[in-house]
């Protein structure tokens, strides 16, 4: 019995001691830069990078300080840098000589994006200002500003001070290194599974395969190939920066819409009212608002005015040729205009497009994948 105080005392110091090294480890920086009542201004700011402004990069530097709170964006950073470390470098420096298109490429420009290096830049930099040091710590963007650059290939005006177009200059390389980079690891898995299929055309030509029943060999034929989307255990999880909009045109008279176009996009311009004093919401409203269009020329209402046309040409019609003619011509349109009026039937010459008539649409824009 004179043991068990003992004992509970020492399962306490234990406890307590396993609560702090928790706490510690789990939220280091809740022991070092907790803003209390007490702290006073000046012990705050020694647990934040600052930056140096040496030579008006004010402008620079808030867009740095911006970016370094986005979470999503630092995940992405780690991701694309960690890609380009671990797979083989020769992904990224090979140079295509056509694109997707066909056209030729640019291969300076391309071997600039695929390396990567404004990504590699902006990582090493947002580590740096999202440090929690124990004293005030100030550190420099002119390493990063370098990056730029020799990436762009120019030097950065000190005398327009422009953090927005700044933030869109650099928005829109990440996204340019991320989709070179995509589309290098997209080359790269076709190439692979080419050479896979190579193999097993080869392997086929053995003679356990030659001793096989006709139909046996057909299963083996008949079994899916893997696409690389299937075999890639990389996921693409695309520009954190990056988002969608479509607009949505609809006739006033015939209420046709035609199919939307998705427009992508790494930074959304709002106009601000010609007003004293305005909110955010009201920015977006005025983007996104309904604005009607006279003068519109509709797919469906021309191809209406076409069959039109065609009907009294037909009533008119004397001989069973040009009967014969216009009707195989009504027939196409009419077809048109069930299955797509987008498309207008091919070999049938429609009215002039100056006869055709002028509708009013509504014109209305949406998002329809937000950025992250």
């Amino acid at each position: 019995m004179p043991d068990k105080p003992l004992t509970v005392l020492t399962y306490a110091a234990s406890a307590s001691l396993a609560a702090v090294a928790l706490v510690y480890l789990f939220s280091p920086t809740q022991l070092i830069d907790g803003e209390s009542s007490t702290t006073s201004a000046s012990n705050r700011k020694k647990g934040i990078v600052g930056l140096s402004n040496p030579a008006n990069d004010c402008f620079i530097n808030s867009v740095l300080q911006s970016l370094a709170g986005l979470g999503d964006l630092r995940l992405f950073l780690i991701r694309e840098v960690h890609r380009r470390t671990l797979h083989d470098q020769s992904i990224y420096t090979s140079i295509p000589s056509k694109d997707e298109q066909g056209k030729d490429v640019d291969p300076p420009k391309v071997a600039s994006l695929q390396s990567g290096a404004v990504t590699q830049g902006l990582k090493v930099m947002l580590d740096q200002l999202n440090e929690r040091p124990i004293y005030k710590k100030t550190i420099s963007a002119q390493a990063f500003i370098a990056v730029l650059e020799h990436a762009f290939g120019t030097r950065i005006s000190r005398t327009q001070q422009d953090a927005q177009e700044l933030l869109q200059l650099l928005a829109e390389r990440l996204a340019e290194e991320y989709e070179a980079g995509k589309r290098a690891r997209q080359r790269a898995q076709r190439a692979s599974l080419h050479l896979d299929g190579n193999d097993a055309r080869q392997s086929l030509d053995t003679p356990e395969i030659r001793a096989l029943d006709a139909s046996d060999v057909a299963s083996k034929l008949l079994e899916p190939l893997s696409t690389p989307d299937e075999t890639s255990a990389d996921i693409e999880d695309g520009f954190p920066l990056q988002g969608q909009t479509e607009a949505r045109v609809e006739c006033q008279h015939c209420h046709f819409v035609p199919k939307p176009v998705p427009t992508s996009f790494v930074m959304l311009n709002l106009m601000v009212p010609q007003k004293s004093t305005t909110t955010l919401n009201e920015c977006f409203d005025a983007h996104f608002k309904t604005e009607y269009i006279e003068d519109y020329t509709c797919d469906r209402c021309r191809l209406s005015h076409a069959t039109e046309t065609l009907e009294e040409e037909l009533v008119y019609a004397k001989s069973q040729e040009q009967k014969s003619t216009i009707t195989r011509k009504l027939d196409g349109v009419r077809r048109a205009l069930e299955v797509d009026p987008e498309k207008p039937p091919e070999n049938i010459r429609l009215p002039d497009i100056k006869h055709a008539p002028k509708r009013k649409v509504a014109r209305h824009v949406q998002i329809t994948r937000f950025p992250k």
